[in-house]
């Protein structure tokens, strides 16, 4: 082998260490590197990206030109992009998800997956709903696991603004590929209208919209898929019942008495739908005021009331997981794009939204349907 050789094989291989910022999996994987052209100390490599309009591409183009130049004698590396052909998309696709099945393949359902899928939900809107799926689910990232965010509010869809995930999906094939906010994968209807447009649809389309999120999205392997779903009990709650019977449900109240009524209503879904709930977050429980004392603008019990409301009519348990103060950083958070819990993990309400994503974080998965690998014995 030349020397040449050795060195263009030295550079692929620390190519291998580069993942596809979207699809987080190696680019020689992927088959995403063209070629690779060594003259001297400079090297020159072609990149095939899934599409042209790559909104990820300065990042791609600054993590190879890093890697080629780890190589010893290296002193420059130029990155060229080209762009996959229909073919090359196409086996890019088995290569993610294996052969194409006749109907639409939702990932968390299948035996061997061990995402758990936690849906928040409310009985009413303005308890805070969406702020703490955002916030859960950067706790849950801050621990080092994989997370995904399916913003389901198709009608008052805000999880783009509050995660600051302003990129649009890429697609490849039938596959959307998400993009990524703070580290985590997200994906909403806001990602495909233009501008602040409402979404007019009725139930059967609503449906779709859900399946396309959890079977077209190319998700790859997450820890935790969190759903942020729309006020009460209507089409989408009971399309996630259907389409992801194993979601936990995870019910945000406030500890107005109304507000707790109207969540128990919402929790009183599971009896027809078999699913578990995970537990109740009381948010907006107390406000810390400048003297360093606090009220409870909202008054008192409402997240221990639904708690045991529920867990007497279930009769399962349906724990408190935690109450979280009203603070202002929080909206503030929220409209900047940035939650309180990366922009400020060790304030007082981060730290509450932290000790509720522990007990989602050691939650184990249903084995219910799944396959254990055991192999019998002969005795």
């Amino acid at each position: 082998m030349s020397d040449t050789a050795d060195v263009i094989a030295a550079i692929r291989a620390e190519l291998a260490t580069v993942d596809d910022p979207e699809i987080r999996r190696p680019i020689t994987e992927l088959g995403m590197v063209e070629s690779i052209d060594v003259a001297g100390s400079q090297a020159t490599v072609k990149i095939l990206l899934t599409v042209a309009a790559c909104p990820l591409r300065d990042t791609l183009t600054k993590d190879v030109r890093e890697a080629a130049m780890r190589v010893g004698g290296i002193e420059e590396a130029t990155v060229e992009f080209g762009v996959m052909t229909d073919e090359q998309r196409r086996e890019l696709q088995q290569n993610l998800r294996g052969p194409a099945a006749p109907e639409p393949v939702i990932p968390f359902n299948e035996p061997t997956n061990r995402t758990k899928v936690f849906a928040v939900a409310s009985g009413k809107g303005g308890v805070g709903k969406s702020s703490l799926t955002v916030n859960l689910a950067a706790a849950l990232s801050a621990k080092g696991l994989t997370v995904g965010v399916a913003d389901c509010d198709i009608y008052g869809h805000s999880i783009p603004r509050m995660m600051g995930a302003d990129q649009a999906p890429t697609q490849v094939e039938d596959m959307i590929m998400p993009p990524t906010a703070h580290g985590m994968k997200v994906i909403s209807i806001g990602m495909f209208t233009p501008g602040n447009t409402a979404v007019v649809w009725r139930g059967p389309m609503l449906h779709r919209a859900l399946q396309q999120f959890l079977a077209d999205v190319y998700w790859g392997e997450l820890d935790v898929l969190l759903l942020d779903l729309p006020p009460g009990t209507g089409d989408i709650a009971i399309s996630v019942a259907q389409l992801l019977p194993s979601a936990e449900l995870v019910l945000a109240t406030t500890p107005q008495q109304a507000a707790a009524e109207v969540a128990e209503r919402a929790g009183a879904i599971v009896s027809q739908t078999h699913q578990k709930i995970a537990g109740v977050i009381e948010n907006m429980s107390w406000m810390r005021l400048p003297d360093g004392s606090t009220m409870e603008p909202f008054g008192s019990g409402g997240g221990e009331q639904v708690s045991k409301t529920l867990t007497r009519d279930l009769g399962a348990e349906v724990p408190v997981l935690g109450q979280i103060p009203l603070d202002p950083a929080v909206r503030e958070g929220g409209d900047a794009g940035v939650p309180l819990v990366v922009s400020d993990p060790d304030c007082e309400t981060s730290q509450a939204i932290m000790a509720v994503a522990d007990q989602l974080a050691v939650k184990k998965v249903s084995l219910a349907g799944k396959q254990l690998g055991l192999t019998p014995t002969g005795g």
